[in-house]
């Protein structure tokens, strides 16, 4: 502790304060440190001495300097980089001297690990509700690296998942790195010329590996030649590899180089693991998500094959007995009368027709008019049209504000609730009126579709079979229920009082829906053998 005239009486306390305490010239120099101060600054007190301070001078009425071991007085927050690799965080609180000499004291502490902490936790719960948001897995995955990346200051951060085929790994989330295209096939060449994938044990040792100066190793590594160029990009040193683990299985890794003067310890690599749970989360979503759409889609064939047995193949076949009965008239001679042949006839026409007129239902089920363009309300104008000139039926549609606000996935997934409940009602309700409700109110879709047909009641053919206000086994219904809870909506099915029936499914709508924000998952990423 440098001792100044002025400053005899306190001396002996400021050197024992726990906390740093310095006196600042008016031009914002160091002029006194006690040995708190100068561990805090990380430099020798002779070199601190007249060196700039980090510190925002206050220009607070005057009091006592003892007053700042009290824990009034405003505190802000500075960053401190005396040497290369050192970067510490200080809160501090000003006071000028009362001797009106333009003198500050300065009373700081570190509080980067605390800081430090706050950031680790905001980034966690930031990454649990980037994976509400139900984005693109790679979306997500470059959101949870951006994350990692700014919380620990980190040069760069890469996750990489497993492939469909469970073979290899690709980069689907990263921070702080240009994208290579060919990053994978040079990565292949180095560990064909002798390079030590460390991350690889991560992966399959499914332990995390932490590795100090790996980037002066690599740089030494003949064998690592084809990725100098790639890694030398960033300003790095040690490196850090954590698994994502899905139910004890790697899924993929997270791979974090650190800048340099930065040392991995524990808190480090835990948070590194929690980072890794949170992405391991999100590519298991994804897989799940991809196997729900699997199953949908062999759940629509299953169906189609169905309505081809339960109408077209029995319709056709009746067509081919007609014509054989037609065939044994016509055996006979001058016996057929002309009623037989014209009543067959009329028979193997309106059979014709009912086929007809089923094979275009199908087709329109199986290309429907519900992407972006032409949009959601006119799919269904279309739908309500082809409905009535193939059927006859009356259609009632309301249609009001909001539809626009509905982003294409869900657009599709209601088109496809709206089509199927009409396809019931043409199929089953015997009806001769239909009204269509639509609206959003409330960030709420409200769908429904009422008939004056012969109700729950009577029964359904087909296997869609409903008691009181539940959905029953049927493909159809259940197939609507999942496209709503996709979303987290529901379908209630209930009788009307009036008579008929009615389907309503209700569906939130979340903020980044009604912006416009694409929730269509997309698969992107460069591919290679690990």
């Amino acid at each position: 502790m440098v001792e100044a005239g002025p400053f005899v009486s306190w001396s002996t306390l400021a050197r024992h304060a726990p906390d740093g305490l310095a006196v600042v010239d008016p031009d914002g120099l160091f002029l006194q440190l006690n040995d708190a101060a100068v561990v805090l600054c990380a430099r020798p007190l002779d070199d601190l001495i007249g060196m700039p301070a980090p510190f925002e001078l206050s220009r607070n009425p005057q009091v006592d300097p003892l007053a700042l071991l009290d824990e009034g007085g405003t505190e802000q927050v500075c960053l401190w980089a005396p040497v290369a690799g050192v970067r510490r965080e200080f809160a501090y609180r000003t006071r000028p001297l009362p001797d009106h000499s333009g003198l500050t004291v300065v009373t700081f502490r570190d509080v980067g690990e605390e800081r430090h902490r706050q950031r680790r936790v905001t980034a966690i719960a930031r990454a649990s509700a980037t994976l509400a948001s139900e984005g693109s897995i790679t979306a997500t995955l470059d959101a949870l690296a951006g994350e990692v990346l700014q919380a620990d200051a980190l040069a760069g951060v890469q996750i990489l998942t497993l492939d469909r085929s469970g073979e290899a790994l690709r980069i689907m989330g990263s921070a702080g790195f240009r994208r290579w295209p060919d990053f994978f096939e040079r990565l292949v060449q180095c560990r064909e010329r002798g390079a030590g994938l460390r991350m690889l044990d991560a992966f399959e040792q499914r332990e995390p590996v932490v590795v100090a100066d790996r980037w002066a190793s690599i740089q030494e590594d003949p064998a690592w030649q084809p990725l100098h160029e790639y890694l030398g990009e960033l300003d790095w040193n040690w490196f850090a590899s954590v698994p994502l683990l899905v139910r004890g299985r790697s899924a993929g890794i997270l791979n974090a180089f650190f800048a340099p003067g930065q040392v991995v310890g524990g808190r480090a690599v835990e948070f590194l693991e929690a980072m890794a749970e949170q992405a391991a989360v999100a590519v298991d979503y994804a897989s799940l998500l991809q196997n729900e759409r699997e199953l949908a889609r062999r759940g629509e064939r299953q169906k189609l094959a169905r309505d081809l047995h339960d109408s077209i193949v029995q319709q056709v076949f009746s067509i081919g007995m007609q014509a054989k009965s037609m065939a044994v008239l016509g055996g006979r001679g001058d016996t057929v009368s002309a009623d037989s042949v014209r009543r067959i006839a009329d028979e193997v026409g309106l059979l014709a027709r009912t086929v007809l007129a089923d094979l275009r239902a199908m087709v329109h089920e199986l290309r429907p008019s519900a992407p972006p363009q032409p949009g959601l309300e006119e799919a269904v104008r279309a739908l309500v049209e082809s409905s009535t000139n193939r059927t006859g039926l009356r259609f009632s549609l309301r249609i009001q504000q909001g539809l626009a606000r509905v982003p294409p996935e869900m657009a599709e997934d209601v088109y496809r609730i709206l089509a199927e409940a009409v396809h019931n009602v043409v199929k089953h309700a015997k009806a001769g009126r239909v009204t269509i409700r639509m609206g959003v109110r409330d960030h709420t879709l409200t769908i429904t579709v009422a008939d004056d047909g012969r109700g729950l009641g009577a029964g359904r053919a087909g296997g869609d079979e409903l008691g009181g206000d539940e959905l029953g086994g049927g493909y159809g219904l259940t197939s609507m229920r999942e496209r709503a809870e996709r979303w987290g909506g529901t379908v209630c099915v209930r009788p009307r009082k009036a008579g008929g029936t009615a389907v309503s499914a209700v569906l939130p709508l979340t903020p980044s829906d009604e912006e416009g924000v694409p929730a269509t998952p997309v698969d992107r990423g460069n591919e290679a053998r690990p």
